[in-house]
């Protein structure tokens, strides 16, 4: 078993859209970042490559690169499970905290697990998400901006059979 964790924090920004897990959240500003700036689904993306002992997201996505410009964090996600995969890891389970005193993302959290679990190949009971707020402190507390933890338990499948590991998705 190999434990990873990731952390991501994006500054509130005016005329952009609000994306969390891969859902849109009607709110008065949107995330600052060159994708989507996705926190919760960029956290995750870090915490899976690092139990890979693989770069982060920063060196397989770079901010230079123009083709990554406004991405959907959920496609690179994908590209994300699709090298873990190469390796023969499977996930065991996610465990996500988002920090922020602005919106309240409680009724989006199903959606979130949906969108994680299609791509992931994992059953959304072995997803959790959680929010918090900072209390009032610090920059999150000021409503300046959202960050996200995640932490993930992966394994290696040495016989590359996924039909009979429990944990799938099915």
């Amino acid at each position: 078993m190999y434990v990873g964790f990731g952390y991501d924090v994006h500054r509130f920004r005016k005329g952009r859209l609000l994306i969390l897990g891969g859902v849109r959240i009607e709110n008065h500003k949107g995330l600052s970042g060159h994708s989507d700036a996705d926190v919760l689904i960029h956290a995750l993306m870090d915490a899976l490559f690092g139990a890979a002992g693989l770069n982060d997201i920063g060196h397989f996505f770079p901010s230079t690169d123009p083709k990554y410009k406004n991405i959907s964090s959920i496609c690179l996600l994908e590209f994300v499970y699709g090298e873990l995969r190469k390796q023969n890891f499977y996930i065991n389970n996610v465990d996500i905290v988002v920090i922020a005193e602005e919106p309240k993302i409680c009724p989006f959290i199903n959606d979130m697990k949906q969108n994680i679990s299609k791509v992931i190949k994992l059953k959304k009971e072995r997803i959790g998400i959680k929010a918090t707020s900072n209390e009032k402190l610090g920059f999150l507390g000021r409503c300046e901006g959202i960050a996200a933890t995640a932490v993930v338990s992966i394994g290696r499948d040495k016989k590359n059979d996924y039909k009979n590991l429990q944990h799938s998705y099915k």
